[in-house]
């Protein structure tokens, strides 16, 4: 099975080129990956061409016009240009070990969406690994351990592979199990829920109502951590002016019995 890796991304090329070193060094050999960018300038895209000729896997670049935060579209739109018939989404401010499309391919199930999970980096951590290029994706487990100790990241003890069996599929229709940055889906799925709903713009949700309207669909979450976990960069937060907007838009979606977005992925098909 071909899986495809939708990389979202805006303005951070430091961060995006520490991302794609690290999907170079998987030890899956069966993926592509997709930048999705929300509108960056051309300094993004340079990255993407250098990353290109390093990368023992298909890497393209999907761009759409800078016009605000609008994750959901370029999420659909590269969703559209990906071959793979799973896709994993991950931001592109997060760092990946050598397992980690392996293991969303372990973990892949008909019927059920994967919501991994994340180890935060300091601020002052970031900076340090950006400007020195410090590979933390090839990190050891003890290595985690003392940068946790130090500070340096927020806890270590979730990078540990348990297998966890069947708990992983318990509290299966809790929308709040997904956290955008990182996690996996059947294209049929995506597919029969039109995507991500376009409605959604500026920073907020878009991602739970992704979430929730799968559950809808009789789609599970199945619980992906310590298994899939990332290493997030640090980030200052983003703009939250459309936040009481999108929250609003959630709750209607939620409530109502719809599943398909009003406005997704077949606007790119």
């Amino acid at each position: 099975m071909l899986i495809s890796v939708v990389v979202a991304t805006y303005n951070r090329p430091d961060a995006l080129a520490a991302v794609l070193r690290s999907l170079a060094k998987q030890d899956d050999d069966r993926f592509e990956v997709v930048v999705a960018d929300d509108g960056s300038t051309a300094d993004t895209e340079a990255v993407v061409k250098s990353a290109q000729s390093a990368s023992p896997a298909p890497l393209s670049h999907v761009w759409q016009e800078d016009t605000g935060f609008r994750l959901a579209a370029v999420r659909n739109r590269a969703t559209a240009h990906a071959r793979g018939d799973y896709l994993i989404y991950l931001d592109g401010d997060c760092v990946v070990r050598r397992h980690f499309v392996r293991a969303h391919r372990d973990l892949a199930e008909a019927g059920w969406c994967v919501t991994g999970g994340r180890v935060l980096l300091s601020e002052a951590f970031t900076r340090a690994v950006l400007a020195d290029g410090t590979a933390i994706e090839d990190w050891s487990a003890a290595d985690a351990t003392l940068a946790a100790a130090q500070g340096k990241v927020n806890r270590a003890v979730s990078l540990a592979q348990l297998p966890l069996g069947p708990l992983r599929k318990l509290g299966g229709r809790r929308w709040q199990r997904l956290r955008g940055c990182n996690f996996s889906a059947y294209r049929t799925d995506i597919k029969y829920v039109n995507g991500f709903d376009e409605s959604f713009q500026g920073w907020g949700f878009e991602d739970s109502d992704f979430a929730a309207r799968l559950i809808k669909s009789g789609v599970r979450l199945k619980y992906g951590r310590f298994a899939t976990n990332v290493y997030h960069l640090w980030h200052p937060e983003n703009d939250r002016t459309a936040h009481n907007e999108n929250w609003q838009r959630l709750q209607t979606s939620i409530e109502s019995r719809e599943t398909r977005a009003s406005v997704g992925l077949s606007n790119y098909l």
